[in-house]
């Protein structure tokens, strides 16, 4: 097992090139390959899970292993289903794990031919594409906004196009939305009809060349760092303000914590700036990926909090609720969990272990997310640092030049 033993700097002076937004890569890269595009895609990430999607769809191998990315298995298993050809679509025993019968019964329903290949609900599948006759379907909104979107992008290719209903409480609405502004950039018409309802026409998409911004998921890991730091300015370029990425909503909440968000042209900057809440209460169902940062963001601080809208962060690449607690543990905080959606410290303590070493559970947002706590604990370990190469490869590299002190043990 790899272990790296993270030391922070006195003050951050930093200008970083983040990784581009892998939601928008992934998007654009179904979107253009239902296009029939060649053109350019310029800014691609080489993360993991982007890497995979690109090997793919450029391949079509009769088996198809996107390893780790979730994204990758709910994209490519729609874009599969109306596509000519018969494959197989695996990932690694992780992957296996995590349900996605919500998808395939919805394909099926629209006239896929989508079946497991092992175990009921759950990946392989084994999937021959066909044109879908069906074209109205009902889920409730609360899972995954993958699965609907994975929907969504191919709606232009079923015959009467899309109509689909969410029943229930909507999460991560946010991420919904940007793949209907990105459909619609590629030629789709595509829109919220009411409150729950989507429609999608039967359009054909339009090859274009695209520019992919950076990624505000990364970028939260440095307002984390600003917020840590006894002095920090951090310049991220790529970034800017009218962004359809979800996660942009980063820069209003660390306000709450103390950190300023200039917008120029091309960058942002941060900066230590304000004095930060006694206390943050945020419900992140619109943006369940930024929970990891806040939460070791709060107890760093010593600011009690309670987050709601976690729900999802079971099905990630690990159990994310499961993760924190323990390894907040061993940091010396006591998080209570409530409900399976809520995850709360009101301040209680235990012994911290003498030189913790965070454990990292396949999932990349362990890693990045905790990384920061060094520079209030003066140094940390993480266990298994590799595993940020599915969404930030550079992360480690970019950590140093901005002057933390990292060594293998």
């Amino acid at each position: 097992m790899k272990r790296i033993r993270i030391t922070p700097p006195a003050g951050i002076n930093a200008a970083v090139q983040l990784p581009s937004s892998k939601s928008i890569c992934n998007r654009v890269l179904i979107l253009n390959a239902l296009a029939k595009g060649n053109n350019d895609i310029q800014n691609l990430s080489d993360c993991d899970d982007t890497q995979v999607m690109t090997d793919a769809l450029r391949n079509m191998p009769d088996i198809i292993d996107i390893k780790a990315a979730g994204t990758a298995m709910r994209f490519l298993t729609a874009y599969l289903a109306v596509t000519e050809g018969t494959h197989i679509i695996t990932g690694t025993t992780r992957m296996q794990q995590r349900p996605i019968k919500v998808l395939v019964d919805a394909l099926n329903a629209l006239g896929a031919s989508i079946r497991y290949t092992t175990r009921e609900g759950y990946p392989p599948l084994n999937i021959t594409g066909q044109t879908l006759t069906k074209n109205t379907i009902s889920l409730p909104g609360d899972i995954s906004s993958q699965y609907i979107s994975a929907l969504l992008m191919i709606g232009p290719e079923l015959k009467g196009g899309l109509q689909l209903t969410l029943t229930g409480d909507i999460i991560s609405r946010p991420y919904i939305n940007l793949t209907l502004e990105l459909m619609k950039e590629f030629g789709a018409q595509a829109e919220w009809i009411s409150d729950n309802q989507l429609a999608v026409s039967p359009k054909s998409y339009v090859p274009r060349s695209y520019f992919i911004e950076s990624d505000w998921s990364a970028a939260s890991y440095w307002y984390e760092i600003t917020a840590l730091s006894g002095q920090a300015s951090v310049r991220l370029p790529g970034l800017f303000r009218n962004s359809f990425q979800g996660d942009a909503k980063v820069a209003e909440l660390f306000t709450r914590l103390g950190v300023s968000t200039a917008f120029h042209e091309d960058s942002v900057v941060l900066k230590k700036q304000g004095t930060p809440l006694p206390r943050l209460e945020y419900n992140f169902v619109d943006q369940p990926d930024l929970a990891q940062t806040f939460v070791v963001t709060c107890a760093m601080m010593d600011i009690p909090f309670r987050f709601s809208g976690l729900q999802s962060l079971k099905i990630k690449e690990t159990d994310r609720m499961y993760a924190l607690i323990t390894e907040m543990r061993k940091l010396g905080f006591v998080l209570t969990e409530e409900s399976g959606a809520v995850l709360s410290w009101n301040g209680q303590r235990c012994n911290p272990e003498p030189s913790p070493a965070v454990d990292t559970y396949e999932d990349h947002r362990m890693a990045m997310a905790f990384a920061p706590a060094a520079i209030r604990l003066k140094e940390l370990r993480i266990n298994n640092p590799e595993v940020v190469s599915k969404s930030y490869p550079h992360y480690w590299e970019d950590l140093g030049k901005a002057g933390f002190f990292i060594t293998e043990e």
